[in-house]
């Protein structure tokens, strides 16, 4: 009995610690308005620099992840850590881009942010912190050497994607690099989360065993 509380998962601290001010559980977006707020602005910044330029594009990028978190925090009085540093750093280099008229702040602001996802979820587990389900806002349900091996996994994926962004805005134009962001890291991070699957199942925590702790 005590070794199943041991092997309880972070994820179940975590999840309660995300009831809502309101006294409830938390809201959560649906499936179609979550997929709606991530791929969004993407879209719209894909399609601005293909009718008007990088600028135009970078601008209308900016404004993209000010209303998904406007609508994010609207639905669920809750904003995800990953799209909320997103958002910061694309405010921060999108203003940089344009009072410099420099495409580059915006093409490195992709690098940055995967170095600091890498650095943030690996250097964490230094000092027993498990960030994962945090920065995802995760909702799964698995032991804590599951989560440790998902962080190692997505960290070292993070830092992947922020030396092939290096690689590939130095050698490309503009337009090409917009195409990669939209077109190679986005399959790229949903082949690699797919590709998580028989980790979690391996790891995954019944939940006759995860509500256990309730009888003690």
């Amino acid at each position: 009995m005590t070794e199943g509380l041991t092997k309880k998962s972070t994820s179940s601290h975590v999840d309660e610690k995300k009831d809502d001010v309101l006294g409830g559980r938390k809201k959560k977006l649906s499936p179609l308005l979550k997929l709606a707020l991530e791929l969004g602005p993407l879209a719209l910044f894909f399609v601005a620099n293909n009718r008007y330029g990088i600028f135009a594009a970078t601008g209308v990028l900016m404004a993209g992840v000010v209303v998904t978190l406007v609508v994010s925090w609207g639905v669920t009085r809750h904003l995800p850590a990953m799209p909320l540093v997103t958002a910061a750093l694309v405010l921060v280099f999108g203003t940089l881009t344009y009072v410099l008229h420099d495409e580059t702040f915006i093409k490195l602001k992709v690098t940055i942010l995967y170095s600091l996802f890498g650095a943030g979820l690996i250097g964490a587990l230094y000092f027993g912190k498990l960030l994962l389900p945090i920065v995802f806002d995760l909702a799964i349900h698995i032991d804590d050497e599951g989560w440790r091996k998902l962080t190692w996994r997505w960290g070292l994926f993070f830092f992947f994607l922020a030396g092939l962004n290096e690689v590939v805005r130095r050698v490309v134009t503009t337009d090409v690099w917009v195409n990669f962001k939209v077109f190679g890291i986005l399959p790229l991070t949903i082949l690699f989360a797919i590709a998580q699957t028989p980790l979690i199942m391996r790891h995954e925590i019944p939940p006759e065993e995860e509500n256990s702790d309730t009888h003690f």
